[in-house]
């Protein structure tokens, strides 16, 4: 897979392949794929694991479980769907952590607050319902805390406001209070507009803050930390010259069905989708380059959908 594409999405890269002419047919070698449709809303489910070190040479990504939970009408404001949205996340989540029963949690809420489309960690951890020092000051067998979770949750904040990269801060709280997994949750990029704040990804393999938008940071993961982690995320922006690129495909198709105009576009033709992008990305030098795009209504969106998804974890993480 080319590595100038910019998404966090797996199932991105994973779909760039079964649309190519590489298909013929042929299954994504390394990889295992399946999907369906869950509740009455439509809610699609897919499921991809990359089971070697063929499928991380062919996706570009680690070895683990990804499943993507798409729900188109996450950004509506429609109570019912986003039931059933926190129910089918809840499952899902359920997946990559079987064993969760007594498990010490803690979330760690990614991202900028005061930047909107880097919010989604920090709202997500706003809502959350925190018990770990109800456990410690009542005792594990109190009524206070009976058949909850124990759970735990920071916002570690970006390097800007702190000096500190994220993965240095929760190595000290990993160590200090020693969870038996992080989940963190953080706003990510994708290549397709269609998937903007309609997506949701869960996977064992940890995160890789910054990594879609070309500014990756230290990951964060079973080795670096220690424990299981746990990441949840939502793209939130979209790279420009993916934007372009792909309108240009599309006027491209538009003018081929003009007799006059086919021979000005036969030499696009010949461009992979890849070839397209990296043209874009030359002809928006040095202005447009790290210029990335995201929803108008991304503040109502992101405040809508950081809900969804604690719902999701407060009813993983205490039954309810």
């Amino acid at each position: 897979m080319n590595e100038s594409m910019r998404s966090d999405l797996v199932i991105e890269y994973a779909e760039r392949f079964y649309n190519s002419s590489e298909h013929d047919g042929r299954q994504l070698p390394g990889v295992e794929f399946d999907e369906g449709v869950e509740s009455e809303h439509r809610i699609k489910v897919m499921d991809v694991k990359i089971v070697d070190e063929e499928g991380e040479k062919v996706i570009g990504k680690p070895m683990g479980r990804y499943i993507t939970v798409e729900a188109v009408h996450l950004p509506d404001r429609d109570d019912d769907y986003h039931q059933a949205a926190t129910e089918v996340l809840m499952r899902q989540l359920q997946k990559l952590l079987p064993d969760f029963k007594d498990k010490k949690v803690l979330v760690a809420g990614i991202g900028n607050r005061e930047i909107t489309p880097d919010a989604l960690g920090p709202l997500v951890v706003e809502h959350l319902f925190i018990t770990r020092h109800l456990i410690e000051k009542y005792g594990r067998d109190s009524a206070v805390v009976k058949d909850m979770g124990n759970v735990c949750a920071v916002i570690p904040g970006v390097m800007s406001q702190t000096g500190m990269e994220t993965a240095e801060i929760l190595h000290g709280l990993v160590r200090e209070i020693q969870p038996d997994v992080l989940i963190a949750v953080d706003a990510l990029a994708a290549r397709s507009i269609r998937r903007l704040v309609t997506t949701i990804q869960l996977t064992d393999t940890g995160i890789h803050p910054g990594a879609g938008i070309g500014n990756k940071r230290y990951e964060l993961t079973q080795k670096t930390l220690g424990i299981p982690v746990i990441a949840i995320g939502m793209p939130t922006v979209i790279d420009a010259a993916t934007i372009v690129a792909d309108t240009m495909e599309s006027l491209m198709g538009v003018l081929n069905q003009n007799e006059m105009l086919k021979k000005a576009v036969k030499v696009t033709e010949q461009f992979t989708h890849e070839e397209n992008y990296m043209l874009m990305r030359e002809l928006m030098e040095p202005q447009m380059t790290n210029l990335f795009v995201t929803p108008k209504d991304i503040d109502e969106a992101v405040r809508r959908i950081s809900y969804t998804i604690s719902e999701a974890l407060n009813s993983l993480c205490h039954q309810i």
